[in-house]
């Protein structure tokens, strides 16, 4: 069953020669689409249609039509951003095509994409450790130190506030409510966040602080 239906694939694609792509073009996405060993018509029909006007653009620009060259990232991503006459769905679903064909006919010229390391998220401060870091704060020897001290730890290990979050932060970002505590995020990421109500010492709202909090 499967072989058959290679078979008819290959066949589809052998027989591909639309009017709107030129007769080079329409040889060029043959020969490339055949490499891939598309898994139906459909996808073929796909592919064929995205290396076909891919390869008419090179033409059209003087570069010559090999793999190497018309699937090379630039030129696909030329195609992407000039190619006349496309919406901004067919120029997306086209190149998502092109780069398909290339990692399979010019791996080469696409390699896989490096892994990154993912951090993984930290388990949640327990009460015991957030009651230690609000003592630690509360020994403090200035009023203001013990504000700011007690701020980035109810911002920070209570609503899990980083760096720049941290950083950012006024005493005029915090809000008290009927509902709890709310602090506001300033920065790229803006947003509210809740500050969990066991993280929150008798200081807040800390609006005489300067610093976080």
């Amino acid at each position: 069953m499967e072989t058959a239906e290679n078979a008819e694939v290959a066949a589809y694609i052998g027989r591909w020669r639309p009017s709107s792509v030129s007769p080079p073009a329409a040889a060029f996405a043959r020969e490339a689409v055949a490499k891939t060993r598309p898994g139906g018509r459909e996808r073929a029909k796909n592919l064929l249609w995205a290396a076909g006007k891919l390869a008419d653009h090179a033409l059209s620009l003087g570069l010559e039509a090999s793999p190497e060259v018309v699937f090379h990232p630039s030129v696909i991503e030329r195609f992407a951003r000039c190619a006349p006459g496309l919406s901004d769905v067919a120029r997306r679903t086209l190149r998502t095509n092109q780069r398909f064909i290339g990692r399979r006919v010019v791996p080469q010229l696409c390699p896989a994409d490096v892994p990154l390391p993912r951090e993984r998220a930290k388990k949640p401060y327990s009460a015991a450790e957030i009651d230690g870091f609000l003592a630690l704060a509360d020994a403090q020897p200035t009023m203001g130190r013990r504000m700011r001290a007690a701020g980035l730890v109810c911002l920070g290990a209570g609503a899990g506030l980083i760096r720049g979050d941290l950083r950012d932060a006024r005493g005029t970002d915090v809000t008290c409510r009927s509902g709890g505590v709310l602090v506001t995020v300033r920065g790229a990421r803006p947003r509210t966040v809740p500050v969990p109500a066991a993280t929150t010492p008798g200081c807040w709202p800390p609006r005489r602080s300067r610093g976080p909090g």
